[in-house]
Parts: structure tokens; C-alpha cells; sequence
């Protein structure tokens, strides 16, 4: 089965993307899209070398917002330079055009193309403890089991790691993390490492009520 998605509307327009390259270089390019939703978009003149799954920053219209990033287009095939973001933000607006409400999406992913944990949309304050510096404040826009994506200004350094406290109901729990990616100006993914077993069943059930 498909799941709901929005649906996509052709729209060429130059926009601006940076963030952090599959080697750990800053970049920032001006590419264009092809397509864009609610959701997400397709861009076309990717010259840096991305990973998928990493977040980058999008610039439109003086406009700007974080996407992940879902395929990369495989370099030698029609799709090379091609990349398909998907929006962490899609409630503001970005795109001058009307788009049209959403439907099922009929394309199924390939089995390689799923995350190995589902992340959440989540409003959490979180406290950051690095190994070297000071207690930082901020807050989490996704959440998994593996991991949530902390948004701050000035990001950690990738492999980074630090302690980190989320506010899960009435309680704060603790983890051992590591960065795992980082973005200028939007912020850092952040990997749970060593989770205790109470604490998978804590994450566990917050998730669950979350979503339901």
C-alpha cells in the first residue's frame, strides 16, 4: 500500500541549498527545482556530493527551511544530479503556488530506502551536556528511537559526543549521544548510543502516544 503524501506540482525556480557535504564540507549551491509539494521537492544541478538522510537548508524568496534529504540520483543515470528532499517543516509556508490537498501515494519504497527508525514531529526542550564546553538549551523537532534532531543556530561538530536530557511527559530522561550530522543555522542530529532497557520502554511508549 501507499501512504498519504501531497501531491507534487511542477515548478522550476531557482533556489539556493547548503549544509554540510557527504565529507564533512560546508557547502552552498544554487540548483533549481523540478517539482514541489506540501511535503517535500525535487531539485535538479546538484553538484556537491550529499548522503541521504542528512539534513540541508533550502533558500527561496528570502524564505528559508530545513529538509532531509530522501534519494540522491546515482551519478552516470538519467537521475544523476537529482536529489528529493522531504520537508521537516511543511505547515509554513515556502512555495508561491497554490498545491492541491493530499492523496495515497501509490510508489512503494524499496526496501534499502526505509529508515531503520521512524522519527516522530516532536516539540521537546532538551538540555545538551558535550564532553567539552558547556550545558546548552534547545529544542528537538523529531524524535525516534535512534535518535532526534535538535535545532540550534550553531550546530556541535559531527562526532561529537555529549549526554543529552529530553522532557518525555512529566519526567526527563538521559542518554549518552553522539552528533551525527550538522547543519549550519538549523541545527544537529543527534544518535542515541547505549539505551538502557527501561529507557527503550519509556521512548517506546512516548512514541506510541505520540503518534496515535
Amino acid at each position: 500500500m501507499g501512504k498519504r503524501h501531497q501531491p507534487r506540482v511542477e515548478l522550476k525556480v531557482p533556489v539556493r541549498i547548503f549544509g554540510t557535504d557527504a565529507h564533512g564540507q560546508i557547502f552552498s549551491e544554487t540548483v533549481s527545482t523540478l517539482d514541489v509539494s506540501q511535503d517535500g521537492a525535487q531539485i535538479t544541478g546538484v553538484r556537491a556530493e550529499l548522503k541521504a538522510d542528512e539534513i540541508i537548508g533550502l533558500t527561496y524568496a528570502q524564505k528559508k527551511v530545513h529538509f532531509r534529504i530522501k534519494w540522491i540520483g546515482q551519478p552516470g543515470s538519467p537521475l544523476a544530479g537529482r536529489v528529493g528532499l522531504l520537508n521537516l517543516t511543511p505547515e509554513k509556508p515556502l512555495w508561491d503556488i497554490a498545491l492541491p490537498k493530499s492523496e495515497m501515494d501509490q510508489y512503494k519504497w524499496k526496501a534499502g530506502e526505509r529508515r531503520q527508525f521512524p522519527r516522530v514531529k516532536v516539540v521537546l526542550s532538551v538540555e545538551l551536556q558535550p564532553e567539552h564546553g558547556a550545558m546548552i538549551w534547545a529544542n528537538a523537532a523529531d524524535l525516534s528511537m535512534g535518535g532526534c534532531f535538535v535545532e540550534m543556530a550553531i550546530p556541535l561538530k559531527k562526532a561529537e559526543k555529549l549526554k543529552i536530557g529530553l522532557w518525555i511527559g512529566d519526567s526527563k530522561m538521559w542518554f549518552q549521544g553522539e552528533v551525527a550530522s550538522s547543519t549550519p543555522g538549523f541545527g544537529v542530529g543527534i544518535k542515541f548510543v547505549n539505551i538502557s532497557e527501561k529507557d527503550v520502554v519509556a521512548l517506546k511508549t512516548f512514541l506510541q502516544k505520540t503518534k496515535a
